[in-house]
């Protein structure tokens, strides 16, 4: 088949190689020169450790998915390098004894390490944490280079055909006129907007079950030294669902956050890039309008607690952006897909699981309408 996929970020560019690899052509638009929005603006990380009971499955199949791709495409830059949750209080430590006697912990491939035990796995943490949450099976990509690799690869095939710089402005069946005169007849179009909830995708699927959500990040300088692992703090068991339970319930009644974390609904996730720099974050925010600017205060606090469990001084901080991302609005699904005419689909709404479940998606998609 034909199949026009609008939209160049990480779910567009899942679904083109989904399609192509089932031996269909496929046009892909995007409206930059160069996909701009959370795609890129991310960690690049293929997060399973908090993902819901419901999710976990499809986060492992997208998992080894992502490890299919990179040993196909090495520009990916998979490695699977797992994660480590450092915790500070012993509340902390009791949510991660929950989890790891949960029946699922095997397949999240979570361990309880002491410091010592964390200091052996990952040499760089020199600094005070009490315990830490290993999950050995997270990974990470690189965020900034995957797209590009993937469609290089795509375009080797010679099915497929990227119009960077191509705005799509109207649907008419299932033929897409872009904002150049042409016309691209298919027999189907999916539509893969990220948070551009308004324009044609509101004119092809109406509103959608959908919110956006902002958030701040960093990159630094190279460390000097490989951090083996990704490194998360306690406060992210209050934003991941698959550490739900009585043991959190108790320790957000009794141990609140610090209060420019809890101000900026923040968690620490902190990866290493190949090049060596540290990409570090992230706020949520969900009330628009969304500020244009970004606040230093997050910031600080996060610079001072990487280097609290590093031990050490961060390297200079040379990027920092804002990011909006698009999330369904109901907890209990993964994504956003609709039927919006006949032949043509809009899927958007993983919120911030884009990276990671975007391979899986992919393929429940191709499966759902038999592509």
């Amino acid at each position: 088949m034909r199949v026009n996929i609008i939209g160049g970020g990480i779910l567009g560019t899942a679904h083109a190689l989904e399609a192509v690899r089932r031996g269909h052509r496929v046009t892909h638009f995007e409206r930059e020169v160069e996909a701009r929005g959370a795609t890129v603006r991310n960690f690049g990380l293929v997060w399973v450790s908090g993902r819901a009971t419901f999710e976990l499955e499809t986060a492992l199949r997208s998992r080894e998915l992502w490890e299919q791709l990179g040993a196909r495409i090495p520009g990916i830059g998979f490695r699977p390098a797992g994660s480590l949750t450092l915790l500070r209080t012993p509340r902390e430590i009791a949510v991660a004894e929950e989890v790891t006697a949960r029946p699922d912990a095997a397949a999240r491939g979570f361990a309880l390490l002491d410091p010592d035990q964390i200091r052996s796995l990952n040499p760089a943490l020199r600094g005070k944490f009490l315990a830490g949450l290993h999950c050995s099976r997270d990974a990470a990509v690189e965020s900034r280079q995957a797209l590009p690799a993937i469609r290089e690869y795509l375009s080797a095939t010679g099915r497929y055909t990227f119009l960077p710089g191509t705005e799509a402005r109207s649907l008419d069946g299932r033929t897409v006129r872009d904002d150049r005169g042409n016309r691209h007849e298919s027999d189907l179009v999916l539509l893969c907007p990220g948070a551009a909830h308004g324009g044609l995708t509101r004119e092809v699927a109406g509103e959608l079950p959908v919110r956006r959500v902002r958030l701040q990040m960093m990159q630094t300088d190279p460390l000097g030294e490989h951090l083996t692992t990704a490194i998360a703090d306690g406060d992210s068991f209050r934003y991941y669902p698959g550490f739900a339970g009585a043991t959190l319930d108790a320790l957000r009644d009794n141990e609140p956050q610090h209060p420019v974390a809890g101000g900026h609904r923040m968690q620490l996730l902190c990866v290493q890039r190949l090049h060596g720099g540290l990409t570090i974050g992230d706020t949520h925010e969900y009330e628009e309008p969304f500020a244009f600017d970004v606040d230093d205060a997050p910031y600080a606090y996060l610079v001072d607690l990487v280097e609290e469990f590093l031990g050490s001084p961060l390297p200079p901080v040379r990027r920092r952006w804002a990011g909006v991302y698009s999330q369904c609005v109901d907890p209990d699904q993964l994504v956003s897909r609709t039927s919006a005419a006949d032949g043509v689909w809009c899927i958007t709404g993983p919120g911030g699981r884009g990276m990671t479940l975007g391979p899986a998606i992919a393929e429940q998609t191709a499966d759902l309408i038999e592509l």
